[in-house]
């Protein structure tokens, strides 16, 4: 059987022409940003928060303000009769020469004492403080227009009978509230060794030999009288708090810049 090739015709391709696309730039545009302000404190000042105290009596921070107050007594004492004794010197003597060296020592030295109230105040109450302007220049007579250096001396003068009165208020309330809180635990000593039926609040004999004696012996008396005791030992961190408010204050005033 005889067989045939059938031819095949190629079949023509056109080449279909490709075009790109055109695109369009898109424009952007910066946007604008603002800085949105943040509350944030007085960059000279940042006070340790109130509600530290109120955490308890037994707190690291209402330890911090006690040690303030018990610090405070020698240095206000130094303080006072630095300035005291120098202002004097230098004021009687400042029809003289002599003077006014003395009244610039005592300046130099007023500045000195502020310096440490401030690191006192800073460690202790944490209290940042600026330091104040620099000594002016111009020698002795620039010296003598520090007002710095006048305003530290007179925190020595007001600061010292405010400190006398913290440092009695503090340790009265102190030794009151823990000695009174803690009777339950001795009260049994006074009528073992002491020969008295309790707690002596007072005796005293009057004009016409009458003796008036009173004691707490009974459990509820003692009870009562140590929550009388817990009242003051919470009440006196928030009392010294406010004592120190005052040197706060000063110290923002007076030896700040």
């Amino acid at each position: 059987m005889a067989t045939a090739d059938v031819p095949t015709a190629d079949i023509p391709t056109t080449d279909v022409p490709t075009t790109d696309v055109p695109t369009a730039d898109i424009p952007t545009t910066d946007v604008p940003t603002t800085d949105v302000p943040t509350a944030c404190p007085l960059p000279h000042v940042s006070e340790q928060p109130a509600g530290a105290v109120r955490r308890g009596p037994l707190s690291a921070a209402a330890w911090r303000e006690y040690g303030y107050v018990f610090t405070s007594f020698p240095l206000a004492i130094a303080g006072f009769v630095l300035a005291v004794t120098l202002f004097s010197l230098g004021a009687g003597l400042a029809v003289t020469v002599v003077g006014f060296p003395v009244l610039v020592a005592l300046l130099a030295g007023a500045r000195g004492l502020g310096a440490g109230e401030r690191g006192r105040a800073s460690g202790l109450l944490g209290l940042r403080t600026k330091e104040p302007a620099p000594v002016p220049a111009g020698g002795i007579k620039g010296r003598l227009a520090d007002v710095a250096g006048w305003k530290a001396v007179l925190f020595q003068f007001v600061m010292f009978p405010w400190r006398i009165a913290s440092f009695v208020v503090t340790l009265t309330l102190l030794l009151t509230g823990w000695v009174v809180a803690l009777l339950p635990l001795y009260a049994w000593v006074f009528p073992t060794f002491v020969g008295w039926p309790g707690y002596q609040l007072f005796d005293w004999t009057d004009g016409a030999g009458v003796r008036h004696a009173y004691y707490l012996e009974s459990f509820w008396q003692i009870g009562a009288a140590s929550l009388v005791g817990i009242g003051l030992v919470l009440l006196t961190p928030v009392v010294v708090r406010a004592l120190n408010g005052v040197d706060r204050a000063a110290v923002r005033g007076l030896l700040a810049g």
